[in-house]
Protein backbone atom coordinates (compact mmCIF):
# COMPACT_ATOMS: atom_id res chain seq x y z
CA UNK A 1 0.00 0.00 0.00
CA UNK A 2 2.83 2.35 1.11
CA UNK A 3 4.48 1.78 -2.63
CA UNK A 4 1.28 2.67 -4.43
CA UNK A 5 0.71 5.60 -2.58
CA UNK A 6 3.97 6.63 -3.85
CA UNK A 7 3.27 5.75 -7.28
CA UNK A 8 0.22 7.86 -7.49
CA UNK A 9 1.73 11.11 -6.65
CA UNK A 10 4.49 10.33 -9.29
CA UNK A 11 1.88 9.74 -12.08
CA UNK A 12 -0.19 12.86 -11.29
CA UNK A 13 2.92 14.81 -10.73
CA UNK A 14 4.01 13.89 -13.90
CA UNK A 15 0.94 14.42 -16.09
CA UNK A 16 0.56 17.65 -14.37
CA UNK A 17 4.70 18.79 -15.83
CA UNK A 18 3.36 16.96 -19.23
CA UNK A 19 0.16 19.32 -19.73
CA UNK A 20 2.50 22.39 -18.17
CA UNK A 21 5.12 21.58 -20.79
CA UNK A 22 2.63 20.56 -23.56
CA UNK A 23 -0.53 22.69 -23.01
CA UNK A 24 -1.90 22.10 -26.49
CA UNK A 25 -2.58 18.05 -25.76
CA UNK A 26 -6.35 18.60 -24.84
CA UNK A 27 -6.62 20.67 -28.08
CA UNK A 28 -4.36 18.14 -29.93
CA UNK A 29 -6.96 15.07 -29.08
CA UNK A 30 -9.97 17.44 -30.20
CA UNK A 31 -8.03 18.11 -32.86
CA UNK A 32 -7.69 14.32 -33.79
CA UNK A 33 -11.29 12.84 -33.28
CA UNK A 34 -12.85 15.74 -35.62
CA UNK A 35 -9.95 14.90 -38.39
CA UNK A 36 -11.38 11.06 -38.04
CA UNK A 37 -14.89 12.58 -38.11
CA UNK A 38 -13.98 14.12 -41.77
CA UNK A 39 -12.69 11.30 -42.82
CA UNK A 40 -15.97 9.47 -41.69
CA UNK A 41 -18.41 11.34 -43.37
CA UNK A 42 -16.67 12.78 -46.31
CA UNK A 43 -13.31 10.57 -47.10
CA UNK A 44 -11.85 12.94 -49.46
CA UNK A 45 -11.25 15.35 -46.86
CA UNK A 46 -8.97 14.00 -45.67
CA UNK A 47 -6.66 13.28 -48.73
CA UNK A 48 -4.26 15.51 -50.27
CA UNK A 49 -6.59 17.69 -52.09
CA UNK A 50 -8.58 18.03 -48.89
CA UNK A 51 -5.87 19.03 -46.33
CA UNK A 52 -4.95 21.07 -48.87
CA UNK A 53 -8.02 23.11 -48.93
CA UNK A 54 -8.55 23.52 -45.60
CA UNK A 55 -4.82 24.77 -45.39
CA UNK A 56 -5.61 27.15 -47.81
CA UNK A 57 -8.76 28.42 -46.05
CA UNK A 58 -7.48 28.32 -42.35
CA UNK A 59 -4.21 29.87 -43.00
CA UNK A 60 -5.17 33.00 -42.21
CA UNK A 61 -6.97 32.25 -39.54
CA UNK A 62 -4.13 30.26 -38.07
CA UNK A 63 -1.52 33.10 -38.68
CA UNK A 64 -4.17 35.64 -36.49
CA UNK A 65 -3.80 33.12 -33.86
CA UNK A 66 0.02 33.01 -33.58
CA UNK A 67 0.16 37.10 -33.77
CA UNK A 68 -3.08 37.10 -31.03
CA UNK A 69 -0.55 34.61 -28.80
CA UNK A 70 2.30 36.90 -28.51
CA UNK A 71 0.13 39.45 -27.05
CA UNK A 72 -1.75 36.91 -24.86
CA UNK A 73 1.62 35.77 -23.14
CA UNK A 74 1.97 39.19 -21.71
CA UNK A 75 -2.04 39.30 -20.17
CA UNK A 76 -2.91 41.66 -23.40
CA UNK A 77 -5.26 40.82 -26.33
CA UNK A 78 -5.58 42.80 -29.57
CA UNK A 79 -9.22 43.14 -30.73
CA UNK A 80 -8.22 45.04 -33.98
CA UNK A 81 -5.97 42.13 -35.80
CA UNK A 82 -8.86 41.91 -38.27
CA UNK A 83 -9.16 45.29 -39.18
CA UNK A 84 -4.96 45.12 -39.63
CA UNK A 85 -6.12 41.82 -42.02
CA UNK A 86 -8.41 43.86 -44.05
CA UNK A 87 -6.12 46.97 -44.36
CA UNK A 88 -3.19 45.48 -45.31
CA UNK A 89 -5.60 43.47 -48.01
CA UNK A 90 -6.73 46.99 -49.51
CA UNK A 91 -3.40 48.03 -49.54
CA UNK A 92 -0.88 45.55 -51.43
CA UNK A 93 -4.41 45.13 -53.69
CA UNK A 94 -4.39 49.01 -54.55
CA UNK A 95 -0.81 49.05 -54.38
CA UNK A 96 -0.28 46.26 -57.08
CA UNK A 97 -2.80 47.26 -59.53
CA UNK A 98 -1.24 50.96 -59.93
CA UNK A 99 2.46 48.96 -60.09
CA UNK A 100 1.28 46.12 -61.78
CA UNK A 101 1.43 42.28 -61.71
CA UNK A 102 5.06 41.76 -62.64
CA UNK A 103 7.10 40.11 -59.47
CA UNK A 104 8.51 43.07 -58.49
CA UNK A 105 6.10 45.17 -57.94
CA UNK A 106 4.09 42.54 -56.25
CA UNK A 107 6.85 41.90 -53.48
CA UNK A 108 7.20 46.02 -53.43
CA UNK A 109 3.47 45.56 -52.09
CA UNK A 110 4.10 42.63 -49.76
CA UNK A 111 6.86 44.66 -48.21
CA UNK A 112 4.85 47.95 -47.76
CA UNK A 113 1.95 45.52 -46.43
CA UNK A 114 4.28 44.18 -43.64
CA UNK A 115 5.77 47.89 -43.04
CA UNK A 116 1.62 48.66 -42.62
CA UNK A 117 1.13 45.40 -40.33
CA UNK A 118 4.27 46.92 -37.70
CA UNK A 119 3.14 50.17 -37.85
CA UNK A 120 -0.49 49.05 -36.84
CA UNK A 121 0.94 47.10 -34.36
CA UNK A 122 3.28 49.50 -33.02
CA UNK A 123 0.87 51.78 -32.36
CA UNK A 124 -1.42 49.40 -30.33
CA UNK A 125 1.81 49.15 -28.18
CA UNK A 126 1.88 52.70 -27.51
CA UNK A 127 -1.40 53.57 -26.97
CA UNK A 128 -1.78 50.16 -24.73
CA UNK A 129 1.67 49.94 -23.10
CA UNK A 130 2.98 53.55 -23.21
CA UNK A 131 -0.55 55.49 -22.81
CA UNK A 132 -1.62 52.46 -19.89
CA UNK A 133 -5.11 52.39 -21.44
CA UNK A 134 -7.32 49.34 -20.79
CA UNK A 135 -6.07 46.80 -24.01
CA UNK A 136 -9.68 45.64 -24.47
CA UNK A 137 -10.99 49.37 -25.07
CA UNK A 138 -7.79 50.73 -26.79
CA UNK A 139 -7.56 48.51 -29.65
CA UNK A 140 -11.34 48.05 -29.81
CA UNK A 141 -10.74 51.60 -30.66
CA UNK A 142 -7.33 51.12 -32.99
CA UNK A 143 -9.74 48.21 -34.96
CA UNK A 144 -12.21 51.25 -36.15
CA UNK A 145 -9.56 53.14 -36.55
CA UNK A 146 -8.30 50.65 -39.07
CA UNK A 147 -11.01 49.76 -40.50
CA UNK A 148 -11.62 53.64 -41.55
CA UNK A 149 -8.58 54.11 -43.02
CA UNK A 150 -8.91 50.68 -45.04
CA UNK A 151 -12.42 51.64 -46.27
CA UNK A 152 -10.42 55.28 -47.73
CA UNK A 153 -8.04 53.18 -49.17
CA UNK A 154 -10.93 50.83 -50.85
CA UNK A 155 -13.91 52.10 -50.68
CA UNK A 156 -15.60 49.27 -52.36
CA UNK A 157 -15.11 45.32 -52.14
CA UNK A 158 -14.25 43.46 -54.76
CA UNK A 159 -10.44 44.97 -56.70
CA UNK A 160 -8.83 42.06 -58.04
CA UNK A 161 -5.40 41.12 -56.89
CA UNK A 162 -3.30 40.19 -59.91
CA UNK A 163 -3.81 36.32 -61.18
CA UNK A 164 0.17 35.44 -60.70
CA UNK A 165 -0.76 36.40 -57.33
CA UNK A 166 -3.23 34.57 -56.41
CA UNK A 167 -2.17 31.47 -58.83
CA UNK A 168 0.94 31.25 -56.81
CA UNK A 169 -0.72 31.20 -53.66
CA UNK A 170 -3.79 28.38 -55.08
CA UNK A 171 -0.82 26.99 -57.11
CA UNK A 172 1.80 24.07 -57.07
CA UNK A 173 6.24 23.87 -57.20
CA UNK A 174 7.89 20.18 -57.38
CA UNK A 175 4.09 18.88 -57.31
CA UNK A 176 3.65 20.26 -54.00
CA UNK A 177 1.03 23.12 -53.17
CA UNK A 178 2.40 25.94 -52.53
CA UNK A 179 0.31 26.29 -48.75
CA UNK A 180 2.72 23.80 -47.65
CA UNK A 181 5.84 25.53 -47.76
CA UNK A 182 3.96 28.28 -45.90
CA UNK A 183 3.49 25.56 -43.55
CA UNK A 184 7.10 24.80 -43.57
CA UNK A 185 7.89 28.48 -43.17
CA UNK A 186 5.59 29.28 -40.51
CA UNK A 187 7.20 26.73 -38.73
CA UNK A 188 10.26 27.60 -39.04
CA UNK A 189 9.25 31.07 -37.96
CA UNK A 190 7.83 29.66 -34.75
CA UNK A 191 10.83 27.83 -33.86
CA UNK A 192 13.08 30.50 -34.33
CA UNK A 193 10.99 33.38 -32.27
CA UNK A 194 10.77 30.12 -29.25
CA UNK A 195 13.92 30.39 -28.97
CA UNK A 196 14.48 34.09 -28.87
CA UNK A 197 14.48 35.94 -25.71
CA UNK A 198 11.15 37.53 -26.07
CA UNK A 199 8.88 34.97 -25.73
CA UNK A 200 10.09 33.91 -22.46
CA UNK A 201 9.96 37.69 -21.70
CA UNK A 202 6.39 38.04 -22.91
CA UNK A 203 5.14 34.98 -20.86
CA UNK A 204 6.77 36.37 -17.63
CA UNK A 205 5.04 39.77 -18.17
CA UNK A 206 2.37 38.11 -18.37
CA UNK A 207 2.72 35.80 -15.11
CA UNK A 208 3.61 38.93 -13.00
CA UNK A 209 4.26 42.25 -14.27
CA UNK A 210 4.96 43.45 -11.09
CA UNK A 211 7.71 40.83 -10.28
CA UNK A 212 9.13 41.28 -13.98
CA UNK A 213 9.52 45.04 -13.87
CA UNK A 214 10.96 44.35 -10.46
CA UNK A 215 13.66 41.82 -11.50
CA UNK A 216 14.69 44.65 -14.49
CA UNK A 217 12.57 43.61 -17.42
CA UNK A 218 11.76 46.52 -19.66
CA UNK A 219 7.63 45.64 -18.88
CA UNK A 220 6.65 48.32 -21.56
CA UNK A 221 9.20 47.88 -24.44
CA UNK A 222 8.27 44.14 -24.28
CA UNK A 223 4.80 44.38 -24.47
CA UNK A 224 5.28 46.92 -27.41
CA UNK A 225 7.53 44.42 -29.10
CA UNK A 226 4.43 41.73 -28.21
CA UNK A 227 2.13 44.26 -30.41
CA UNK A 228 4.20 44.67 -32.86
CA UNK A 229 4.54 41.34 -33.84
CA UNK A 230 1.20 40.59 -33.90
CA UNK A 231 1.09 43.32 -36.47
CA UNK A 232 3.34 40.99 -38.00
CA UNK A 233 1.75 37.92 -38.39
CA UNK A 234 -1.52 39.88 -38.77
CA UNK A 235 0.20 41.20 -42.18
CA UNK A 236 1.26 38.03 -43.19
CA UNK A 237 -2.35 36.15 -42.53
CA UNK A 238 -3.69 39.34 -45.05
CA UNK A 239 -1.66 37.95 -47.83
CA UNK A 240 -2.71 34.69 -46.78
CA UNK A 241 -6.31 36.04 -47.24
CA UNK A 242 -5.72 37.83 -50.48
CA UNK A 243 -4.28 34.83 -52.10
CA UNK A 244 -7.84 32.48 -51.27
CA UNK A 245 -10.39 35.39 -51.89
CA UNK A 246 -8.08 36.71 -55.12
CA UNK A 247 -9.51 40.10 -54.05
CA UNK A 248 -9.36 43.08 -52.17
CA UNK A 249 -12.14 43.99 -49.45
CA UNK A 250 -12.07 46.43 -46.27
CA UNK A 251 -13.89 44.30 -44.31
CA UNK A 252 -12.57 40.95 -44.67
CA UNK A 253 -10.86 40.82 -41.67
CA UNK A 254 -13.74 41.77 -39.44
CA UNK A 255 -15.56 38.19 -38.55
CA UNK A 256 -11.52 36.68 -37.79
CA UNK A 257 -11.09 38.58 -34.87
CA UNK A 258 -12.98 36.46 -32.39
CA UNK A 259 -12.07 33.04 -33.95
CA UNK A 260 -8.72 33.93 -33.92
CA UNK A 261 -9.04 35.17 -29.73
CA UNK A 262 -11.45 31.55 -29.75
CA UNK A 263 -8.45 29.37 -30.80
CA UNK A 264 -5.95 31.10 -28.42
CA UNK A 265 -8.06 29.53 -26.03
CA UNK A 266 -8.53 26.36 -27.54
CA UNK A 267 -5.14 26.05 -27.94
CA UNK A 268 -4.77 25.79 -24.19
CA UNK A 269 -3.36 29.69 -23.52
CA UNK A 270 -4.27 31.86 -20.63
CA UNK A 271 -6.03 34.96 -21.69
CA UNK A 272 -4.58 36.20 -17.94
CA UNK A 273 -1.34 35.54 -19.54
CA UNK A 274 1.44 33.75 -18.67
CA UNK A 275 0.54 30.72 -20.07
CA UNK A 276 0.10 29.42 -23.35
CA UNK A 277 1.94 28.43 -26.50
CA UNK A 278 1.67 29.24 -30.32
CA UNK A 279 1.48 25.90 -31.56
CA UNK A 280 -1.63 25.41 -29.36
CA UNK A 281 -3.00 28.22 -31.24
CA UNK A 282 -2.43 26.97 -34.95
CA UNK A 283 -4.55 23.59 -33.39
CA UNK A 284 -7.39 25.89 -32.38
CA UNK A 285 -7.80 27.49 -35.49
CA UNK A 286 -7.37 24.21 -37.55
CA UNK A 287 -10.04 22.77 -34.54
CA UNK A 288 -12.77 25.66 -36.30
CA UNK A 289 -12.03 24.76 -39.43
CA UNK A 290 -12.51 20.97 -38.93
CA UNK A 291 -15.77 21.99 -37.01
CA UNK A 292 -16.95 24.33 -39.52
CA UNK A 293 -16.44 21.32 -42.55
CA UNK A 294 -17.77 18.77 -40.02
CA UNK A 295 -20.72 20.90 -40.05
CA UNK A 296 -21.45 20.98 -43.57
CA UNK A 297 -20.60 17.69 -44.40
CA UNK A 298 -22.61 16.34 -41.83
CA UNK A 299 -25.71 17.73 -44.68
CA UNK A 300 -26.74 20.50 -41.68
CA UNK A 301 -29.60 22.90 -42.82
CA UNK A 302 -28.30 25.99 -43.79
CA UNK A 303 -30.27 27.91 -41.32
CA UNK A 304 -28.87 25.83 -38.87
CA UNK A 305 -25.10 25.83 -39.38
CA UNK A 306 -24.31 29.18 -37.61
CA UNK A 307 -25.64 27.71 -34.61
CA UNK A 308 -24.35 24.35 -34.41
CA UNK A 309 -21.16 25.32 -35.16
CA UNK A 310 -21.12 28.07 -32.43
CA UNK A 311 -22.31 25.17 -30.01
CA UNK A 312 -19.72 23.11 -31.58
CA UNK A 313 -16.41 25.60 -30.75
CA UNK A 314 -18.08 26.06 -27.46
CA UNK A 315 -18.56 22.53 -26.65
CA UNK A 316 -14.71 22.23 -27.77
CA UNK A 317 -13.67 24.82 -25.86
CA UNK A 318 -15.27 23.20 -22.80
CA UNK A 319 -13.61 20.19 -23.01
CA UNK A 320 -10.16 21.61 -23.71
CA UNK A 321 -10.41 24.44 -20.86
CA UNK A 322 -11.62 21.37 -18.32
CA UNK A 323 -9.36 18.94 -19.02
CA UNK A 324 -6.44 20.89 -19.02
CA UNK A 325 -7.19 22.53 -15.37
CA UNK A 326 -7.83 19.13 -14.13
CA UNK A 327 -4.79 17.94 -15.46
CA UNK A 328 -3.14 20.80 -13.88
CA UNK A 329 -4.34 20.81 -10.65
Amino acid sequence: MAAEATLIPRKTSGLKRLFERFPFLPALVILVVLFALNGFYQPRSIGLVGITGLLKTYMPLMLLAVAQTYVVYAGDIDLSVGAIVSLVNVTIIVLMQQWGGEALPVLGAMAVGIGVGLACGIINGIVVAAFRLQAIVATFATSIFFTGLALYVLPVAGAPAPAAFWRTYGGRFAEIPFVFYVVVVLAVLLYLLARTRLATQLLAVGDDAQGAFQSGLPVTAIRMKGYALCGLFAALAAFCVTGDTASGDPLVGGKMTLSAVAAVVLGGSALSGGFGTVVGSVIGALIIGLISSLVYFMGTPSEWQNLVQGLAILLALMAGILVGRRARA
